[in-house]
């Protein structure tokens, strides 16, 4: 049964909360963040992406990266621009995007749980993208982004939020500049507190939605702190990592979009016609293709959108991944006929967030001189199918919205 603790969270004065609050350091670049801190001096991107406080030909992995990032944690504190709560406590997290609501539980998953599949998984990890988690981790000695969560809520639990949400007044309710408007409540009735435990307590898994790197960076950090710390007892707060958890079926994914820089040699005409053994191809002129139903995909080239929809002996009679859109773009399309058979590493390819619009991502494409494709988004349901088969999912297959920021809630590994 999963494991879902209250902590004493570190988190911004009211007044602060909204200029604290930050998006998630892998959604923006060096760039972009740079630019957000210099506008923001109160951003937690000071604290996730500390580099912005650097010199720009500092590299991003450098040790000095991580050591300004916990002077500007600390630093956070002392100015009371972040105060910790002398109690543990839940904290419910309400997100609004586009009329939509979704509300969790932010509290602390333990790093069992997670060795041990309770908190289930459907990505692989990227080495590199984790030494650098585990080393912000280590050296801010705390988790600073929540890992985003989602599982089957019972009704009791549900009850207990919307109770507490009713006869109790949000401590943050912002709206931040995309739009989407933040609330949060703190539950610290030790009575209620335990009864959320227990809640919790009764249900079999979670499933990680988004931060499959900060989730096995965390844990790895919780492993090292373990082997320095022989006689722990399991109760210390590097047992456990920084979590919202959501219902399921709240919860909204995107498309992740594809764009490939070139055609490995083919001529327009060429590629087209290769696709024509696996997809029924229809050509869309004057406005871009958006695929209203799985097995469907949108492709943008030399300025014109078509319409590919899968034939069935492509997806049948395949497994729950084979079924993928995702995966089978890869299999019929990236792979043999674009050669790109690694795309996590692959540098034709790039990954294009649902939150643009098919216009911009055509215009990225022709800016890049190459194609694009716009994909029909995973379902919450083939996620938490994936991940109780234990199977895993193509890169970059969901892209969830909103968002969640960081810097509302930071979990310290020493209490």
């Amino acid at each position: 049964m999963a494991i879902l603790r209250a902590f004493r969270a570190l988190r911004p004065v009211p007044e602060k909360a909204a200029k604290v609050a930050a998006l998630p350091y892998d959604v923006v670049n060096r760039e972009e963040a740079r630019a957000i801190g210099e506008a923001n001096p109160d951003s937690f991107l000071h604290v996730d992406r500390a580099e912005m406080d650097l010199p720009q030909d500092v590299d991003l992995y450098d040790p000095s990266v991580y050591q300004k990032a916990k002077e500007n944690l600390e630093k956070m504190e002392e100015t009371g621009t972040m105060i910790q709560d002398p109690d543990p406590c839940y904290y419910i997290y309400e997100l609004v995007r586009k009329g939509r609501t979704q509300t969790g539980i932010a509290g602390c998953a333990s790093i069992d749980d997670y060795i041990n599949g309770v908190v289930k998984k459907h990505e692989l990890t990227r080495e590199d993208k984790e030494l650098d988690r585990i080393r912000h981790v280590d050296v801010c000695d705390a988790n600073t982004g929540p890992i985003y969560l989602a599982c089957r809520y019972t009704q009791q639990l549900l009850s207990l939020m919307e109770q507490w949400k009713e006869s109790h007044k949000a401590v943050y309710d912002f709206t931040a500049e995309d739009e989407v408007i933040h609330r949060v409540w703190v539950i610290d009735d030790k009575d209620t507190i335990q009864k959320i435990s227990q809640e919790f307590g009764d249900i079999p898994a979670f499933y990680i939605a988004d931060g499959h790197h900060r989730a096995a960076s965390a844990v790895k950090v919780g492993q090292k702190r373990r082997q320095e710390h022989p006689d722990y007892t399991g109760e210390e707060e590097f047992n456990f990592f920084l979590s919202v958890v959501f219902p399921f079926d709240q919860l909204t994914i995107l498309p992740y979009n594809r764009i490939v820089k070139d055609l490995n040699g083919l001529t327009e005409q060429a590629f087209l016609a290769s696709l024509k053994f696996n997809f029924e191809l229809v050509a869309m002129p004057g406005f871009p293709c958006k695929p209203v139903e799985k097995h469907c995909i949108g492709l943008y080239i030399g300025g014109q959108w078509f319409h590919l929809k899968a034939w069935p002996d492509v997806y049948e009679k395949k497994d729950i991944v084979g079924q993928l859109d995702v995966q089978i773009l890869h299999d019929k399309v990236l792979a043999p006929v674009l050669g790109i058979k690694d795309e996590r590493r692959d540098p034709r390819i790039r990954f294009v967030g649902g939150n643009r619009s098919l216009k911009q991502l055509g215009e990225l494409a022709k800016e890049e001189g190459g194609i694009a494709f716009a994909m029909y988004p995973t379902s919450v349901e083939d996620l938490m199918q994936i991940a109780d088969e234990g199977k895993l999912m193509p890169p970059k297959s969901t892209w969830f919205e909103p968002k969640l920021r960081s810097g509302i809630f930071i979990h310290k590994l020493k209490d």
